[in-house]
């Protein structure tokens, strides 16, 4: 008998246990953050970024110098009518002035040349015979390297010996006093005197990298020397109030030096090779050695050297006092040329003095 209810397929099973539930996995660690980079410092950055502007500016100007130099390349012939002489093979311009008298002889500084002289020349020449030269890289002379002191007092004391000028009173302007000390301490016998207007005869030292600037140094000096405004600019501040305003002939004579044919050249030359000229101050030393006569002249409102450079040059050369003349900046000569013909003045009757008494 079968019982109603029963399973026939056969005997019941056990109730299925119910699935073990998985155990919760642990949270997982979270995403570990990157660490952040260091920022530089915002000066490094800022300087950084100025960099690459500089960068920029310099590339891009220096391709724009390219065509502008070609279409600037040509040059200007010195002016008509200026006197030359062979001073120790370098073909040498120069200037005279008077006619009877002692003779004096004018030696000019960096960026200047024999014209920088006329005011004072003409200030000297009623009872002085007066010569100017242009040293060579300056002026309208020969461009020959090198351009060191040596070489330029050779050509100096070349055209002494070239005029038959018997020892004339030198006197040096700037950077030019390096140039007549060394004139002096290699052929004494053929000077009587030397005097420093407002220099100090120390080397000016080189740049050194011009040539890095390729041909955007060559684009830059060609502005500026086609800039009536910037060549009066650089003159009056060197100058100073007293110096009256440069007129268009003014400007031309300090513009037209530097465009005839290989004066460009001649500056980059002299600028890498040497800077301004200038002697080892153990070199100067050896003037106080020497009985002719020195002197010191130097305007009184000089920014160019320190408030006790004249009484220092004086001591290092062997000089007296020196003369200050007030109101003068750099370019006495220029501003002042009275008071510097009476500096000179005094300095030759002194060197006559030294040579009456064998010296």
């Amino acid at each position: 008998m079968i019982e109603s209810g029963g399973d026939a397929s056969g005997p019941a099973e056990p109730a299925a246990e119910p699935a073990a539930r998985p155990s919760p996995e642990p949270f997982p660690d979270p995403p570990v953050a990157a660490p952040l980079m260091a920022r530089r410092p915002w000066y490094r950055r800022i300087l950084r970024r100025a960099a690459k502007t500089v960068a920029v500016v310099f590339v891009t100007l220096t391709m724009l110098s390219v065509p502008y130099n070609a279409y600037t390349s040509g040059t200007v012939d010195p002016p008509p009518g200026l006197t030359y002489v062979n001073a120790d093979g370098i073909r040498t311009r120069y200037e005279a002035w008077g006619t009877s008298g002692s003779p004096v002889v004018l030696v000019h500084g960096a960026f200047e040349d024999s014209d920088t002289w006329q005011s004072v020349a003409a200030a000297l020449a009623p009872d002085h015979r007066v010569y100017a030269l242009d040293l060579i890289g300056s002026g309208y002379s020969q461009r020959v390297s090198p351009y060191t002191p040596q070489h330029m007092a050779a050509q100096l004391t070349g055209l002494v010996a070239a005029l038959h000028i018997d020892r004339p009173v030198l006197v040096a302007h700037s950077s030019g006093a390096a140039v007549a000390a060394e004139a002096v301490l290699e052929s004494p016998k053929s000077y009587s005197g030397l005097m420093f207007l407002d220099g100090d005869g120390l080397p000016i030292p080189s740049p050194g990298v011009t040539w890095v600037l390729g041909p955007l140094r060559t684009s830059v000096l060609r502005l500026v020397l086609r800039s009536d405004w910037a060549i009066r600019t650089i003159y009056a501040s060197e100058c100073g109030p007293s110096c009256p305003r440069l007129d268009a002939a003014g400007v031309e004579r300090f513009r037209r030096p530097y465009q005839v044919a290989g004066a460009e050249q001649g500056l980059w030359d002299m600028l890498d090779s040497v800077g301004g000229p200038g002697l080892p101050a153990s070199r100067l030393a050896g003037l106080r050695q020497l009985c002719l006569p020195k002197a010191v002249t130097f305007g009184a409102e000089d920014s160019m050297f320190a408030a006790d450079a004249p009484e220092s040059v004086a001591d290092s050369i062997g000089a007296p006092a020196p003369t200050r003349i007030p109101g003068a900046h750099h370019l006495s000569l220029e501003s002042h040329p009275a008071q510097v013909a009476a500096s000179v003045r005094a300095l030759v009757a002194r060197a006559g003095a030294a040579a009456a008494a064998g010296c």
